[in-house]
């Protein structure tokens, strides 16, 4: 994981606005809305690794730094760590800018388990190629 100044290299997974629909009456983002976001990250890196259909199997370590606000600009940053036969770890972090500013902060981090699945919905090897694209 980087530091809580400094994104991670490289673009992120998904970038998305946090949303007034996506609030608590306070105005924060709801930690279930932003796990989703972390969730569709790691999902995207998951698929890319995998050549195909995966799924969620576990989220490990989930750790909220700072709050999310309306109107936020939130990049999700996922990386391959670890693979087995036919899963994958990922680690996410999620990352906040206002909407007027340009500093960043890191605001979610949190590891996710994959697990690469076939037509029939079961668990399959995963390629030897593509391990780190």
């Amino acid at each position: 994981m980087t530091d809580s100044t400094t994104p991670p290299a490289g673009e992120p997974a998904i970038r998305t606005i946090a949303m007034p629909a996506d609030a608590n009456p306070a105005g924060d983002i709801f930690g279930g809305w932003l796990m989703a976001q972390m969730d569709l990250a790691a999902g995207n890196v998951a698929a890319r690794r995998a050549r195909g259909r995966c799924v969620t199997v576990a989220v490990d370590q989930i750790i909220f730094h700072s709050p999310v606000y309306v109107g936020d600009e939130v990049s999700l940053y996922a990386n391959v760590t670890k693979t087995g036969r036919t899963s994958m770890t990922i680690a996410v972090e999620a990352w906040r800018r206002s909407r007027d500013g340009d500093d960043r902060v890191r605001v979610t981090q949190a590891t996710f388990t994959f697990v690469a699945l076939d037509q029939g919905r079961r668990p399959r090897v995963l390629p030897s190629v593509g391990l780190d694209d």
